[in-house]
């Protein structure tokens, strides 16, 4: 099962459009998961409308619109594992044991917020924690980035973070 995983899109406030490159991964995954931060509504009906499968979760820039369509934490077992998608985790420090004690009944917590690239583990070894960082809003980051993986016979594989080239 292929995944695309994208957060913190904040759009058309930080670009105009998601990228082309993207927007191709978008068509071609089995599961795209969006974990906050959409700002348009139009972004959503966008990735429903060209998604196979959508998870997504409002973020703290999502006004009543987004509110009102998308929840807080979103949950789902995909391939034998079971993700949870959630906005905003607090500080880095001392995430992982936070994560794992929030929710202990996760395998991976797909989150958004800081525009940060993240993949760690829990002490335990049990939760997978990702950022995939931001594909229009690169913020204090090098490039602009989003995340593919895979899920095969009740793993995560493939973990891949992709850089976006700068727009112009």
């Amino acid at each position: 099962m292929r995944l695309l995983l994208m957060s913190d899109t904040h759009l058309p406030r930080r670009a105009k459009e998601l990228p082309g490159e993207l927007l191709d991964r978008v068509a071609r995954a089995e599961v795209v998961i969006h974990a906050g931060d959409w700002v348009d509504t139009a972004t959503l009906d966008l990735l429903e409308a060209r998604s196979s499968r959508l998870i997504g979760v409002y973020g703290n820039n999502d006004g009543p619109g987004l509110r009102s369509r998308l929840p807080e934490v979103a949950y789902a077992e995909l391939g034998g594992l079971r993700f949870g998608v959630v906005h905003e985790t607090g500080a880095a420090q001392g995430r992982e044991r936070r994560c794992a004690q929030r929710f202990p009944e996760l395998d991976v917590l797909v989150f958004g917020h800081s525009h940060i690239p993240w993949d760690s583990t829990s002490a335990d070894g049990r939760l997978r924690l990702l950022n995939p960082g931001s594909p229009t809003d690169r913020r204090r980051q090098p490039y602009c980035t989003y995340l593919t993986a895979a899920v095969e016979a009740g793993r995560l594989t493939a973990v891949e973070l992709h850089r976006l080239p700068p727009r112009h």
